[in-house]
């Protein structure tokens, strides 16, 4: 685990160096956006590597590439969503989907924004055991069951467009689950989505469209308590360079992940999350790892 502390703020990315910090931008960038937890991958590639872990401050302030990908790869979505629901509280027409659509998305955010607050000490104090090892191959192999018994007892044929808000504020409840190392924005949030038989590819871009307040929230948070921690000249640096690459990763990841689940299902995402479970279980109980 990280020793690098600034006021109690787990800052251990300052102390790498740029080829690291890009190489964890990408997979950050990637993985993201896949339901298979960026969390996960930043403590996983430093421990396999030997490499200070980031901390949890960094995994939080990088989820805002992940916003600047999802912005720009639905952009007309967004706009659509923003402009529809603004005319339509204007014609006071509160059936139209764009309303229904944005209420859902504002509903789904409490959840996640109310427990982040009250668990923000245990989640980004200085080596939280949330961020440990085993919590994460767990949390893991309990997504990769959850991904897999979606696929294989759920329909898939509802449209977002159908959305009620129950389904908004379950989705919303499972969201909660990624404050949980190893257990995935998107992945909760798609896994939710699945099991109330919403379209593959349409349970992805309402888990995407979702997280835009989520990520904005808990990535500004975290560029506010870094501010406060007083970091160097050469650790905002390394932030900025990691957000760049993230950013640019992100766009790919989300572009790749789009494309595969029109004809695809998630079962490669159950096999890669229980296989990596498996293997940090193993390798944490036979010291391999720490």
């Amino acid at each position: 685990m990280s020793t690098s502390c600034t006021g109690n703020l787990d800052t251990g990315f300052a102390a790498l160096d740029y080829l690291q910090i890009g190489l964890l931008g990408v997979v950050q960038g990637i993985t993201e956006l896949l339901p298979i937890s960026s969390t996960a991958h930043m403590r996983i590639i430093p421990a396999l590597l030997g490499w200070t872990d980031p901390g949890s401050a960094f995994s939080a302030a990088m989820q805002l590439a992940a916003l600047a990908a999802v912005l720009t790869y639905f952009w007309n979505d967004v706009r659509q969503l923003v402009t529809g629901s603004s005319a339509a509280i204007r014609r006071r027409d509160f059936q139209h989907p764009s309303f229904r659509l944005a209420v859902g998305i504002l509903i789904a955010t409490i959840p996640i924004g109310l427990a982040g607050i009250a668990l923000s000490t245990l989640l980004n104090t200085c080596n939280t055991p949330l961020r440990g090892l085993l919590v994460i191959g767990i949390s893991s192999i309990v997504m990769a069951v959850l991904l897999g018994v979606s696929e294989l007892t759920c329909s898939h044929k509802r449209s977002v467009a159908d959305m009620r808000l129950r389904d908004a504020l379950l989705v919303g409840l499972a969201q909660v689950g990624a404050l949980i190392p190893g257990v995935s924005r998107s992945g909760s949030t798609l896994t939710a989505a699945l099991f109330l038989n919403f379209k593959r590819e349409e349970a992805a871009q309402f888990s995407f469209l979702l997280g835009l307040p989520a990520i904005t929230l808990a990535g500004l948070k975290e560029l506010w308590h870094l501010y406060q921690a007083h970091l160097s000249a050469a650790a905002w640096s390394h932030l900025l360079f990691g957000l760049l690459v993230a950013s640019l990763s992100a766009f790919a990841a989300i572009w790749g992940l789009m494309k595969f689940l029109e004809k695809f299902s998630t079962w490669p995402f159950v096999a890669y999350r229980a296989a990596m479970g498996i293997f940090l279980i193993v390798a944490v109980t036979l010291g391999w790892l720490t």
